[in-house]
């Protein structure tokens, strides 16, 4: 590195980027005031804040020492599992009669959350007794033709078709059951449903209110079962493409850290952000993490079998001055930092000297901090 100092103007795109972020310099005034928002500066530092790194789209990796390939850190949210959320709906109109949970209890699969008094209901449970009548008549008339059947008394057709009809019977009993099974069922009168709870978990949301009336389908409770939570993360296609399932997810926050599992690793892009979604599942049976919450997630990358050392990916080197560098996180920005390099392990590099494997790197987009200081370079001379 030569001893004079570097003064450049950012490259649009990131220009473009931070000013997105309110760090553009005013036009008005851009003789007289400094760029030190995003200005390199005599000792190779570059001046960035959380949200202009963000903006410009560099990925931040962390190396390891052995023969890992490093990791991807970047902020991901905490979401309730699919399969562990559920509504509990009315499944006919009526109005609200019980109401036996409340936000924050814990419920058991089957236990009755609210009954609901209805004509329907009434339709729906008369039904089934009639049914079951209807049922038990065919049931005795076939006991009946079989014993005069082998007594020679009646035809073999009075036998076939009282079978049939007890079998007609049996389905419109079965099929009346289903449909107040679907509905609910118990209530403790004819005209009344209970509304169990699908899953075991605890009651996030309630919107219903004794005494309302609710039309079929209306929301009454939520309920989780967040014994499991999952993580959504986004990455650029060429990141994830070193994203495999199982990979392990360290979750931390201020005074809390986990470990998660990816799950799954689409293999189509967002429509709307060009990402890629990666979903990871993590353990929370002690009720720590919380849905909607924003964490910050390091996805463990698998390296070349017998490869040791750090490793970085190739993406995060750079070569300026005939120097090879990287550009490490400090807190106000980064700061490149010249290394050595070893034999390339697949798409990462190894790294002989220079960094201790415990820094955070630019991987993806360190080229425009290459050129940052590239161009400060050839204004000065």
């Amino acid at each position: 590195m030569t001893s004079m100092t570097f003064r450049a103007i950012l490259p649009l795109s990131l220009v473009a980027a931070l000013a997105a972020c309110g760090s553009a310099p005013d036009p008005t005034n851009e003789a007289a005031a400094p760029k030190a928002s995003a200005e390199p500066v005599a000792d190779g530092s570059v001046k960035l804040t959380p949200q202009q790194i963000q903006a410009a789209g560099i990925l931040l990796v962390r190396p390891t020492v052995g023969g890992g390939a490093g990791t991807i850190e970047l902020p991901a949210t905490i979401e309730g599992d699919p399969q562990g959320i559920q509504v509990v709906s009315a499944a006919i109109g009526g109005r609200i009669v019980s109401l036996t949970r409340n936000l924050g209890e814990t419920v058991r699969r089957g236990d009755t959350l609210a009954i609901i008094e209805s004509r329907e209901a009434a339709q729906l449970k008369g039904e089934v007794e009639a049914s079951r009548a209807r049922s038990a008549l065919a049931q005795s008339q076939l006991r009946r033709e079989q014993r005069l059947f082998a007594e020679r008394v009646s035809p073999e057709q009075d036998l076939i078709a009282a079978r049939t009809a007890a079998i007609e019977a049996n389905i419109a009993l079965r099929q009346a059951q289903q449909q107040l099974s679907a509905a609910g069922d118990g209530g403790g009168s004819l005209n009344r449903l209970a509304l169990p709870s699908p899953i075991a978990g605890q009651i996030i949301a309630r919107s219903a209110t004794l005494g309302q009336t609710v039309v079929a389908d209306a929301e009454l409770y939520r309920v989780a079962n967040l014994s499991t939570v999952s993580l959504s993360i986004s990455l650029s296609p060429a990141e994830a493409g070193r994203v495999r399932p199982g990979a392990t997810v360290t979750v931390t926050t201020p005074g809390r850290q986990g470990t998660a599992r990816v799950t799954f690793v689409s293999p189509v892009l967002d429509g709307q952000t060009r990402l890629v979604p990666v979903i990871a599942t993590m353990d929370n049976r002690n009720g720590q993490w919380r849905v909607g919450e924003s964490i910050s997630a390091a996805i463990a990358l698998p390296g070349k079998s017998g490869a040791q050392g750090i490793a970085v990916p190739q993406i995060a080197v750079q070569s300026i001055e005939g120097k090879t560098v990287v550009f490490v996180r400090t807190p106000t920005g980064f700061k490149m930092t010249p290394v050595k390099v070893g034999a390339p392990s697949g798409d990462q590099v190894i790294i002989l000297s220079g960094l201790s494997g415990s820094e955070q790197v630019a991987a993806t987009n360190s080229f425009t901090l290459k050129a940052e200081l590239g161009k400060g370079a050839s204004e000065e001379e």
